[in-house]
């Protein structure tokens, strides 16, 4: 059995399981991290480069003979990093796992991923985009509208630029300061603008070929910074997976009417896609609608679906450059698993960093994936707003939380906070 050498692109908690999950696979040779963090280092060889450092990327690449190229965040997938492998001699052979900047588009421009979702009858919020030409329609449209309202910036503004406006004022103005004061700067240079849809949020993700798909374990994940779901919009304050409400009958429906639409819909428009497809979903009076799409996995959702994939993920991989995902079957563990994330003070705002981290090792029965941490010295310090996620298993949901919640009081550094109510709603 070959092995493979992978450079994985990405510093967060969610690079961090993936490194855990592909150094458990024996096709995993040497694992690379770019640029890596505390935890990382714990699975492979972190490398002290920009996911959007091509020149970078392909001088790893030829010197370290990776086979396989992981992009963990959207960057480097939307600014073209699968294009630039396959048109690079000396790189083309080499398996990458993540979609075209076509297919990142779906991800990369809100206004793409709507009308996408039109041409092929997926489901979704009714729409308009607006930009600096036809602005004061825009504003006419906005005061008729009925509220809430959501305002999207359409390119990508590191999952800040999505306003949910609940008076008209709100909506004119921050219509306003993202087109004429360019708030998320060319990321708001056009503007969508969408009804509001009231119900329960799921993350469901899929694995293509580019003809196939296999499901991985769906998840929730919650993102505002205060309990009860309450405060600014984080980059995620924990996730649990399974999700109570999806079951068998509500699945079918996300597949028919969403899955095979959408990887179907690729096809169909000639659009490279070997990588994962995140549908950010809603579950509307039973309803599934696609509120977004992302062209990766997601954060923290990446750290409860791969401890609940039983699969070799290298192997994934390698169907799926394969074009043979239709030779897999997908087994999600039967235990239940959740992600608490231990964030900074004055996080999603600024945020103080290099704070001394204690206790990690104390914990017992949780798995640490590193986010914003660093290693300075002999010590683990923050490095970012979000810094560390505790992950456990458990029969059920609250058996999970419980093991993730008696960890999390054992790490300790200054200005730590974290939501005490993941998973409240089950």
């Amino acid at each position: 059995m070959s092995s493979y050498n992978i450079l994985l692109l990405g510093s967060g908690g969610r690079e961090c399981t993936l490194a855990w999950k592909l150094k458990q696979s024996p096709l995993c040779g040497n694992l690379y991290i770019a640029p890596g963090n505390a935890g990382t280092a714990a699975y492979g060889t972190n490398l002290p480069f920009a996911v959007s450092d091509f020149e970078a990327v392909k001088k790893a690449c030829l010197d370290l003979q990776i086979d396989i190229l992981f992009p963990g965040s959207e960057e480097p997938l939307v600014l073209g990093i699968y294009d630039f492998v396959k048109n690079d001699e000396a790189l083309k052979h080499i398996m990458v796992a993540g979609p075209s900047k076509d297919g990142a588009q779906l991800e990369g421009s809100k206004a793409f991923s709507k009308k996408f979702m039109q041409r092929h009858h997926i489901p979704t919020a009714a729409y308009r985009e607006f930009d600096d030409g036809n602005f004061d329609e825009g504003i006419q449209y906005l005061q008729q509208h009925s509220l809430p309202v959501v305002l999207k910036a359409d390119g990508l503004a590191a999952g800040k630029g999505v306003v949910i406006a609940q008076s008209t004022a709100e909506a004119v103005e921050t219509f306003t300061s993202m087109i004429k004061e360019a708030q998320f700067g060319d990321a708001s240079k056009t503007v969508v603008v969408e009804a509001f849809l009231s119900g329960i949020e799921l993350s469901v993700f899929a694995m293509t070929d580019g003809s196939n798909y296999v499901l991985l374990p769906e998840a929730k994940d919650y993102k505002r910074i205060g309990e009860g779901d309450t405060g600014p919009n984080t980059g995620g304050m924990g996730a649990i997976s399974p999700v109570p409400f999806a079951n068998g009958a509500f699945m079918q429906k996300i597949i028919d009417r969403i899955v095979v639409p959408t990887v179907n819909g690729l096809r169909s428009e000639n659009i490279v896609y070997h990588g994962f497809i995140f549908f950010g979903l809603i579950n509307v009076d039973g309803e599934p609608y696609v509120i977004e799409y992302n062209c990766r996995m997601g954060d923290p959702e990446t750290e409860v679906v791969m401890p609940r994939l039983e699969n070799d993920l290298v192997e994934l991989i390698v169907k799926m450059h394969e074009t043979k995902l239709n030779e897999v079957t997908v087994q999600h563990s039967p235990k239940a698993a959740c992600t608490v994330m231990l964030v900074s003070e004055g996080y999603p705002g600024s945020y103080p960093k290099g704070r001394v981290m204690t206790g990690l090792e104390n914990v017992k029965g949780s798995i640490l994936f590193h986010a914003g941490t660093a290693q300075k010295d002999n010590d683990v310090v923050t490095s970012g707003g979000r810094v560390i996620a505790v992950t456990s298993y458990g029969d059920t949901l609250k058996e999970a939380l419980s093991v993730s919640y008696a960890n999390a009081e054992k790490i300790q550094y200054d200005g730590k906070y974290y939501r005490r109510d993941i998973g409240y709603e089950f």
